[in-house]
């Protein structure tokens, strides 16, 4: 499931809106050299053509310790952080928090076993279901970066259609995947999507969204990513309490795999985690969870608990909850 960084097909193309992709590998390299520490885990990075370049070392911070999840619960210094972000879904109308073909209903607590995913409310518990599409055998990629209202877009559907992810952000002066997209598709624009199942790669994000739910989803656009400018607008609306963040390059070490997250679009503890993780460049693959997806049983079974965000981090083995908290290891693992 978990892609590897130089692994994407990158040729350079014609600026096409629709472009076939052959298979080729993707290399890139750190702004800024990264000096070797004591770690528990080390990897050795190599050219796509095979040569060893550099070893890079990756550990969490001193005396790092997980924090313990604490559902519906901000921390003191971040709560300005969380109501900022929670006025997206207030403009969005909440689009991305439920997948295709959701519905719920209330029954009582024994009709679902324990060792089952289901949010209990006053005594009862809630069934959920969906129904979606094809599910692509390896994750689409996607150029994107946070602040953008047309990448905002993107992120919502795939949540709808509950895709998996490898996202490459592409924060304004980011030395690594906006030259990249420069390079394939002939220009710096965003959102750009590559689909390694199929070989198709385009630019603009209603293209994209149309393809998708074409591909993985039932041919429809939901209501609120079809209006046309007022789509767009209250993308652009969405981004107010969160002005400027997650749309500017921190340099940062570059880690050999992918991170990866349990997260969904409209969630205000997901999108801080996302902010830092497109202003530190940092690939990831993202596990869409929203309300009905199948993937919140998976990762009950995996951790025992559900709670999002989650992140996991191949490059460190870490594993944890809490978004302030990852916030928090993410600066002081990859920030220069």
């Amino acid at each position: 499931m978990a892609g590897i960084l130089n692994y994407a097909p990158s040729p350079v193309f014609r600026p096409l809106l629709s472009q076939r992709v052959p298979k080729r590998g993707i290399c890139f390299k750190a702004s800024t050299e990264v000096s070797q520490t004591p770690a528990d885990s080390s990897v050795k990075e190599e050219s796509s053509a095979g040569a060893s370049t550099s070893t890079l070392t990756f550990s969490p911070p001193p005396d790092f310790k997980p924090a313990e999840p604490k559902p519906f619960k901000i921390r003191a210094d971040r709560r300005l952080d969380i109501l900022g972000a929670s006025l997206a879904s207030l403009f969005r109308l909440g689009t991305g928090a439920f997948v295709s073909g959701y519905s719920g209903s209330l029954v009582p607590k024994n009709e679902i076993p324990s060792d089952q995913y289901a949010l209990e409310i006053a005594g009862y518990k809630l069934k959920e279901s969906s129904s979606l599409g094809s599910r692509p055998e390896k994750p689409i990629e996607i150029y994107e970066f946070e602040s953008c209202p047309f990448c905002k877009k993107v992120r919502e559907i795939v949540a709808v259609l509950d895709l998996d992810v490898l996202f490459y952000p592409c924060p304004k002066n980011g030395p690594n995947f906006r030259p990249k997209v420069a390079q394939m598709g002939g220009k710096q624009q965003f959102p750009y999507m590559v689909d390694t199942n199929t070989g198709v790669a385009m630019y603009e994000s209603d293209d994209i969204i149309k393809y998708l739910v074409n591909k993985y989803g039932d041919g429809k656009v939901p209501l609120m990513l079809s209006l046309g400018l007022l789509t767009t607008l209250t993308a652009g609306f969405a981004m107010i309490g969160r002005v400027g963040k997650g749309g500017s390059y921190t340099p940062a070490k570059v880690p050999p795999k992918p991170l990866e997250l349990w997260a969904y679009e409209p969630s205000p503890f997901c999108k801080v985690v996302r902010e830092v993780l497109v202003e530190l460049e940092l690939p990831h693959i993202l596990h869409s969870c929203a309300r009905g997806s199948p993937k919140r049983q998976e990762l009950f079974q995996r951790v025992g608990h559900f709670q999002v965000p989650y992140l996991e981090d191949p490059n460190t083995g870490v594993q944890m909850f809490e978004s302030a908290d990852i916030v928090d290891y993410l600066r002081a693992t990859y920030s220069l």
